[in-house]
This record gives structure tokens, sequence and C-alpha cells, in this order.
């Protein structure tokens, strides 16, 4: 519905107790998670509000899933040449030796393929850790940062990269903001990426510097083209040798500088204190936040005045606490507006959420998560290849004929294993087991397997956080009653048909 028709609250004062509910803890393990069974819903809801959150945003306390260690994966295959095999490269070409030049060609290449391989694992990998970890807020807010520092590998080709750069955004998700705008102008892959390894006193390159400051931090409007100018020189000889930072001080500018404001010998780290000096900076990250764990920023009326206001008092937060996010995000997700009903069921599910939350929530199989990494990049989400520096623009832009038609067979696929040609070889062994499901449920559905009506009606509100259409409903359970028993094939098969649906594609 559209955002007017109902004003939400300029409220951030803490949810009142007697006002928290299995609802209200429905919403915030889909916002700040990816969806939880009825027993996590049940379990969060017998906590106050404080607690709930805490259970989420203070996820560095769970243990009990094993921590990335460096060695995952293979730091070597992209590993630049010794200066023995440059020399000899050098001494191949000067003698126009083609055997040796096609064989480091053929090496290259190899290593390329190999690489290639490696990123794929990367991808199951991740894709695993967001539908396994106990700390689902820690894999959200790393699938935020990945989004927002957009890098993809499709333009840097190093798949070791990527994963150094996902590590970053796991240590610093719910750090500090400025600690994290220090270590991104030090991450190898973005270096890489805005091309600022070949940037040198000489010939400034000024891809970080804007990217930094339009996209990361401030916002356009917010900086003058002189600051980018300015800001690109101090980032000079900010570079990477295999994969590792490297400050070339030989490629350094080091004269002296004006950027927003701020002038002196400024490097890298000056240019991000001039930009974390400025309000704008945490209006403009806290509104970025707002829209990935609430909703989006109104285009016009009431609603645009109250969100705006809500973002001011959360930009005020993050100042206070010298830009660390856990007071300002523990402040959103506790508060009133947070939870008004205005920002609930507000918001298309990302590829990432629909599939992740599936498997979460309902318990299906997770069956084949390179098929489901296929699925993604149908629907517009491909982990570790955001489309441009941008990152995805979300909203409305997931959902269009063709990707609503993928979203229907994935969802299908984790269900039942039916593929759109024929089945996955897995699918008879791998059956969706629905009776957790129904054993986690409230005592008011007990009973349940034994009644489609009720148990459609059960099915229904669990899947779409409220109810149906009466005349949907009756179909609903008129389709489970078709197959004449309660059992794995007709209930997967009625879920099918409830997540098929337009409302199973908010949160």
């Amino acid at each position: 519905m559209p955002m007017d028709e109902h004003v939400p609250t300029a409220s951030l004062s803490p949810i009142e107790k007697s006002a928290w509910s299995p609802a209200c803890a429905r919403h915030l393990l889909w916002r700040a998670g990816f969806g939880g069974t009825p027993k996590q819903v049940a379990y969060l809801a017998g906590l106050t509000p404080e607690k709930a959150v805490s259970a989420l945003l203070d996820f560095d306390q769970t243990t009990g899933y094993p921590a990335v260690q460096p060695d995952d994966f293979d730091d070597s295959i992209m590993q630049p040449p010794t200066e023995d095999q440059r020399k000899a490269i050098q001494r191949a070409r000067r003698a126009q030796d083609e055997d040796a030049l096609a064989k480091v060609r053929l090496q290259r290449q190899q290593r390329e393929q190999e690489d290639r391989k490696q990123m794929s694992a990367l991808q199951r990998w991740w894709l695993r850790r967001l539908i396994e970890s106990p700390r689902p807020m820690e894999e959200k807010l790393t699938l935020f940062w990945h989004g927002h520092f957009a890098t993809s590998y499709r333009t840097i080709e190093n798949s070791y990269h990527m994963f150094l750069q996902n590590q970053l955004f796991r240590r610093h998700a719910a750090g500090n903001f400025g600690g994290l705008l220090f270590a991104i102008i030090r991450d190898p892959a973005m270096i890489a990426y805005l091309d600022n390894n070949d940037s040198r006193k000489e010939k400034p390159n000024e891809n970080l510097a804007r990217e930094l400051m339009e996209l990361f931090s401030l916002g356009e409007g917010n900086y003058a083209e002189r600051d980018i100018k300015e800001g690109a020189r101090a980032l000079t000889g900010y570079s990477f040798e295999h994969n590792g930072f490297v400050f070339r001080k030989d490629r350094h500018d080091e004269g002296t500088k004006t950027i927003l404001g701020k002038s002196g010998g400024l490097d890298g780290d000056g240019f991000v204190k001039a930009i974390l000096a400025k309000r704008e900076a945490a209006e403009f990250i806290s509104l970025k936040l707002y829209r990935f764990f609430v909703n989006e920023l109104p285009a016009e009326g009431e609603s645009r005045r109250v969100v705006i206001g809500v973002v001011k008092q959360l930009a005020s937060t993050l100042l206070a606490s010298r830009y660390d996010l856990k007071p300002m995000l523990r402040r959103l997700l506790l508060s009133e507006h947070f939870h008004d009903p205005a920002n609930r069921l507000a918001r298309i599910k990302s590829p990432a959420e629909l599939v992740v939350g599936m498997v979460r929530s309902l318990n299906t199989p997770v069956r084949d998560l390179g098929v489901l990494n296929d699925g993604l990049d149908l629907m517009g989400q491909s982990l570790f290849y955001p489309p441009s520096v941008k990152g995805w623009d979300g909203g409305r832009s997931w959902i269009n004929t063709s990707t609503f038609f993928v979203r229907q067979n994935v969802a299908n696929f984790l269900l039942t294993g039916k593929m759109p040609k024929g089945y996955d070889a897995q699918a008879s062994d791998e059956r969706y087991d629905f009776l957790p499901l129904l054993m986690e449920a409230s005592e008011s559905t007990a009973g349940a397997e034994k009644n489609p009506a009720a148990l459609a009606r059960y099915l229904i509100e669990f899947c779409l956080g409220q109810p149906m259409e009466p005349e949907k409903e009756k179909a609903v359970a008129e389709y489970l009653s078709s197959f004449g028993k309660i059992d794995s094939t007709s209930v997967s098969r009625t879920l099918a048909l409830i997540t098929a649906t337009a409302e199973y594609q908010l949160c």
C-alpha cells in the first residue's frame, strides 16, 4: 500500500513491553536476520524487547559456528610472478622466444581458470554461512556492506581479494563506520576495482576519491569537484602487493591539500577524517541503513517528513557514539517507529533474503548450493558480482515478470526439489519434512495437521505474516484438501503455492 495511507510514528522511544508480540518478533527476525522458525519467533516473543534485540545485535557473544580462517581459501592462485620469473619473461620477450611466452600465457590462463573455480566455491561458502550461521545479523550486515562498498569479481578477477574483503565487512559488521572507511581505502579489492593502484602524484586517479564521497559516505551535493581532485591527491600511493596493502611513498603527493574545509599535507587518513567531521556523513549512512532495515524514503508527504526526522535522530546517535554503529542500530531496532504497522511487510525481499529466509524459516532442505547461486544470479543478486560500484538498487527493481517467475521456481525447488526441467537428483532422499514446523506451532494450532482449513490458515499467516483474503485462503485450503491427506507432498506443494504469491515477496 502507498506509504502515506498510514503515516508512521516519529517516535524512536523503545517499544513498550505490553506492545511486544510474536508479530514484532517475526518482524525483527526478518529485518535483522533472514526470518526464523515458529520456535525462534516464540522464543524472541517471550523475551523483553531489549533482550530480543540483543539476542541478534550482540552476535559477538554467540558461539557454536566455525570462525572464518585465512586459509579457508587458497591465497596463492593469483600470486604475482617473482623477480626471477619477471626477468625470465623479459629475456624471452627480448629473444622473441614464442615457445617460452606461450608457456607463460598458458600458465596464466590455468591460474585464471582455477581462480574462477575458487570464486564459485566462495559463493557457495558464503551462501552456506548465510543459511547456517547462528549469528544472522552479522551475515545480514556483511551483505549490507557488500552492497554499500560494492566490488565485483568480474572486474578484479582475484577470488582471494574478494574473500579478504568479505572478511573485512564481517569484522566491521556492527563496529565503527569510521574504522571501516579507514580500512576500505586499504582494501586490495577496492583499490583494484577503482584503479587506485595506478594513482601517483604525477597523475592522480580520481575514481576512489569520488566514490568514497559520492557513494560511500556523503552523497551528491555534499562535496565539490575540487574536493575530489584534492582527495585523489591524498590517496596517491595507496596500493597493494599480492594480498596486502602497501603505501608507496615515492608515488604519494605530500603537498598541501584542502578537502571539505580541512587543510594540510593530508593523506588517505586525513581525507577520511575530513569526511567524518561532516554531519552529512552520519546522515548519509544512517539513511542507507534505514532503507536496508526499515523502509524506503517516501517520495513526498508527511511520511517523508517523519522519516527524515527519524534519520536525523539516528545520525545524532551515531555522532554521539563517534560512529560506533551498535548504539544507533539498537535504538532503531527497539523503536516504536521500526515496529510501526507502516513499516511491517513493507520491504521487497532481496533474492538473498528470499532464498536464505525460506531455508531458515521453513526448514527446507538446502539441496544444491550451486543451483541456488544460479537462482540468485537470475533474480539479480549474484553474490560477489554487484552490477556496478553503486551496488544493487533494491526495492521494486528486484521484481519484474522474469525475476518473479524465477522466485517462484526457486521456492518450488527448495520445497519439492522440482527444477524447470526434471527434479534435483537428491529430491527423493531430501523430502521436505513439515512436521517440525507444526510441532513448533502454538497451542492454538494443535491438531492442524488433521484439519486442512486450520492448517492452511496457520501456514498462510506464518509465511505471510498476515491473513489472506477469505476467498484466497479458502482456495489454499481446498488445494490442500485435494490431496486427500496431510503429508510431505501435500504440505510442500501447498507451501509452494503460498510462497508463489506477491505477498510472500514482502518482509
